[in-house]
Parts: C-alpha cells; sequence; structure tokens
C-alpha cells in the first residue's frame, strides 16, 4: 500500500460503472457505484447521463465524494449513466484528462469510460488524424482532440465517426483494431455499451436490478446499488442494453489474460472475480506464505488494508495469533493538501500509527500484498522497531515485481523496482528485516484457481500477452510529447516515467 503520498505503490487505472434503468435515480446509482470503486482510481471522478435527448457529463479533480454532491446529482436527470473514477497511466492528471470523455457525432454524441491502458495509442492518434471532416460533424482532424492527452478520448474520437452506420456497428470494426488492455463502458442518448479486450485483463461484470441492468469494474459496485450478479463480460465480448434489454456481440476471439495483480492487490477482497471471492484467495495466500516460510514468531499482523486476508491466512496456518498491531487513519486519501516538511519526515505516521502495548517486546510476522521500491517497509519495519518490537519477519503475498506494467497499472521505472536489482536476502538487509519471504509465483496461481496460461503475470515474469510497440510509442505522457522529440526522448522518457519502463522490457532476454 502507499503509506506515504510521496511514495506512491501500484496504482490502478481506474473504475467504470454504467447503469440503464428507466424510472430509477441513475445518477445516484452511478455515484454510489464509482464510490464502492473508489480505490481503483482517486484523482478524478466524472458521471455522463442522458434523459434520451442530449447527454450531460459532470466531471472534476478529486474523490467522488468531492467532486459530486445532491445538488449536482439532481440536475442529472435521465434513464442511462456512465461514471468513472481514474488513476492516470496515459495522459497527465489534468481536468481535460478526466472522465467519461465526450464526443458529438453526425446523430447525436458518445461518452466513454476507461479502465485498462492501451498498447496502440500512436496507431490510433494516427486513425484520428486521417480523419476527414465530414457534413454534420465536427473537424476530427486532430492530434488530440478536445485538448485531451489520453487513450480513451483517442478512441472516443474513432467512436465518434459513423457517419454512415450505428455506434454498434462502428464499435464491431473499430474493438478488433484497439490493442492492450481495456474495459469500456459507454453511451449515446439511448444505449449503453461495454466491451473487454480480448485478453480480458481488467475486469468487467454485468448486474441486474429490478428495472434495468448494471455493468461494473468489480461485483462490489453492484452489491451498493442492489444489483444481482449475473456473469463477467466474456473477454472479447461487447454488451449492448437498450428498450430492447440486453445482447452481447463478439468482437475477437477470446484469450484470456485475466491480470493476476488484481487478486493481490487491486481488487477489493468483497469482489468476485474468476468465481472466486478474492478475500478467500488472500487467505489462502496466507496459508500458503505461512507453509512456505514459517517463523519463531508472537505475533502475525497485517499492513492494512491489503495485507489483512493474508495475514488472517498465515496465522490460521502458523497458529500464531492474529493482532492488530498497526491502525490504520481511513480518511487519509489523496489531498490537494501537500503536507509540510515537518510532517513529511513522520512519513507513514500519516496513514499508519502503532500500538505500542500491543507490539512492545514481541517478535513479529509483518504481511504485506508487495514490495515495489521498498521504501514503505523501511520506514515501517524502522516504527515497529521504534515501538519495541524486537523482530519483525516480513511476508509479502506476491512474488518480487520486477517488471513494469503496460496494462493499466501505474508501477515505478524497472530501475525503480527493488527486486529487479537485489536478491531476497538483499532486500532484507536494505529494510533492516529479520527475515523475508515471497510467495512463490507458481503458489500464487494455485491459490487463485484459474489455469497458469489464462493470467497475464507480466510484472512478475515478464511475459507480456500483448505485444508491446517500440518503447518510443509508450509512456505515460505519449500524446503530451511532439512527435519530433518522441524518437530523440524514447530512452530517457520510457524509463524515467512512472508505469513506463519500455526500454528495458523490451530488452528483456
Amino acid at each position: 500500500m502507499a503509506l506515504d503520498p510521496q511514495d506512491q505503490g501500484p496504482q490502478d487505472a481506474c473504475g467504470v460503472f454504467g447503469v440503464w434503468a428507466p424510472g430509477e435515480e441513475v445518477a445516484k446509482l452511478t455515484y454510489y457505484g464509482i464510490f464502492a470503486l473508489q480505490h481503483r482510481g482517486q484523482e478524478s471522478a466524472g458521471i455522463a447521463v442522458s434523459n434520451g435527448r442530449q447527454i450531460l457529463v459532470y466531471k472534476d479533480m478529486g474523490l467522488v465524494s468531492q467532486v459530486f454532491d445532491e445538488p449536482t446529482l439532481e440536475s442529472l436527470k435521465g434513464h442511462l449513466a456512465i461514471g468513472h473514477c481514474r488513476y492516470s497511466t496515459t495522459g497527465a492528471s489534468t481536468w481535460h484528462n478526466a472522465q467519461p470523455t465526450f464526443h458529438p457525432t453526425a446523430a447525436g454524441s458518445i461518452a466513454l469510460a476507461h479502465n485498462g491502458n492501451l498498447t496502440n495509442t500512436a496507431d490510433l492518434a494516427r486513425m484520428v488524424g486521417d480523419l476527414a471532416a465530414l457534413d454534420g460533424e465536427l473537424d476530427l482532424r486532430v492530434r488530440k482532440p478536445e485538448s485531451s492527452t489520453n487513450d480513451t478520448s483517442v478512441v472516443t474520437a474513432l467512436l465518434a465517426n459513423h457517419p454512415d452506420s450505428t455506434v454498434e456497428e462502428r464499435a464491431m470494426e473499430l474493438l478488433p483494431q484497439v490493442k492492450g488492455a481495456f474495459s469500456f463502458v459507454w453511451m449515446d442518448e439511448n444505449t449503453l455499451y461495454a466491451a473487454r479486450d480480448p485478453q480480458g485483463i481488467r475486469p468487467l461484470v454485468i448486474g441486474r436490478l429490478e428495472r434495468g441492468w448494471v455493468v461494473a469494474s468489480e461485483t462490489a459496485a453492484l452489491d451498493i446499488v442492489g444489483a444481482s450478479y449475473i456473469r463477467e463480460v466474456e473477454p472479447g465480448e461487447m454488451v449492448i442494453v437498450d428498450e430492447d434489454g440486453l445482447r452481447t456481440r463478439t468482437f475477437a476471439e477470446p484469450a484470456p489474460k485475466h491480470c493476476l495483480f488484481e487478486f493481490v492487490y487491486l481488487a477489493r477482497p468483497d469482489t468476485i472475480m474468476t468465481g472466486e471471492r478474492v478475500h478467500s484467495v488472500r487467505v489462502e495466500i496466507g496459508r500458503r506464505l505461512a507453509r512456505a516460510f514459517p517463523a519463531d514468531a508472537d505475533l502475525v499482523i497485517p499492513v492494512p488494508e491489503s495485507g489483512t486476508p493474508s495475514a488472517i491466512g498465515y496465522a490460521e496456518e502458523s497458529g500464531i495469533p492474529y493482532g492488530v498491531g498497526l491502525v490504520k487513519n481511513s480518511y487519509v486519501g489523496r489531498t490537494f493538501i501537500q503536507p509540510s516538511q515537518t510532517i513529511r519526515q513522520l512519513g507513514i505516521r500519516l496513514k499508519l500509527n502503532p500500538l505500542r502495548d500491543i507490539i512492545e517486546g514481541k517478535r513479529l510476522v509483518v504481511v504485506d500484498d508487495s514490495i515495489v521500491r521498498g521504501n514503505t517497509q523501511r520506514a515501517l519495519i524502522r516504527m515497529l522497531r521504534e515501538a519495541g518490537a524486537r523482530e519483525v519477519h516480513v511476508r509479502i503475498s506476491s512474488p518480487p515485481v520486477k517488471w513494469p506494467c503496460f496494462y493499466g497499472i501505474d508501477f515505478a521505472t524497472r530501475a525503480e523496482l527493488i527486486a529487479n536489482g537485489l536478491s531476497t536476502e538483499e532486500i532484507c538487509r536494505s529494510i533492516d528485516a529479520d527475515s523475508l519471504g515471497y510467495i512463490d509465483l507458481e503458489e500464487l496461481i494455485e491459490a487463485t484457481s484459474v489455469p497458469k496460461q489464462n493470467l497475464c503475470r507480466a510484472c512478475f515474469d515478464g511475459v507480456y500477452p500483448v505485444e508491446l510497440p517500440e518503447p518510443e510509442l509508450l509512456g505515460k505522457n505519449l500524446l503530451e510529447v511532439d512527435p519530433a522529440q518522441m524518437q530523440i526522448e524514447a530512452d530517457g522518457l520510457a524509463t524515467s516515467l512512472t508505469g513506463a519502463g519500455a526500454s528495458d522490457a523490451l530488452d528483456r532476454p
């Protein structure tokens, strides 16, 4: 977890939500849906609503609860809505890049929300640049539609260009050309659409309301609005919901590669993925950790919240008592108030504080979800020792993270990933732990009950299931760089930006 605002851990791209429900307060349902998905993105939030005649979009920077209030939601009337909470992976964190994106068409307009990250954004941007201006439409011959610089805006512009076909037919034509990870939810004035990439890297599920349908990134968002879980959107499938009900079409042959890190960290523990409750998977990971890396200790404590289920499993399997040794400040999320230097020196105490009377004199097993740079664990162990811990044995419920992600997780660059340059023993010394154990990749896969060939494991083993382009065509700020400078800056840009370690990833043996 990210404990220090200046030392961000892995971040997911976004959460998406869509609802078609005439007679319901769709804006409020969408608000609660993206509120349940807030963990997937905390930079901006937005909702688009249609009343059948026009689409109204409201979005701003900040948390869902900061962006929307009662009067705003009351003003968003309609029968159809989509929502989005964002963490940026392509394009800067600015208002223009907040979603849903909006674009007029010859017959109306569309709004689109995206979870994931595309790998052929440069090709799609060139397609936008090649579009001819058509009568009755805005001139689309621009490289950065609506001043946006993210992959989502490019797809929106391409979807909007359908003068001789419907939105549905245009999507069937375009989606096979979109590469990378995408769970799209979009709408025109009358219809809700959703689509998942052929690999199904990012999650997307379907739910049923009494008077309508819901699509969302996770089942937890269905629960909060009272929708019953129907099934996942299949890889390569497009879902269409209108007054005639729900129907689906297949735009690509499925080749499942569900993100393994969703099970480790990204998804809420109360979410169901691939038929498994994420909490149960994480508890099983903890049990396997206890068998592989036992410790002579007095207490098992989690790094809340993501380490909690695995710590429970470790305690159950080892017989060592489970306890709460760290208290989390639940209200320290993303903030616009930067901590002063004095406060920053307190480090992780902004989010965690040790219970001295619980841990003093104890030999601790501390269970966390991952180690990225190592700074957080180093500060955490120092804090626990200052609080009187006799020993600190660290157990990690994922294998060492050695490779950047290009499919929607904003990891550190490969050069910054501590496991890329150090052995487990060296990392143990670096963070000042008494011992350190990572779960084995094969053990982690078995805990998910998903076949290995159906999982994306790239951040752990460097095997990328969707082909990557040249390094200069990857990177968070791809559409914000002068094309003439792309090649010149390829090595520096692609490897220095967070989540964009392209050059060395492509040089993988």
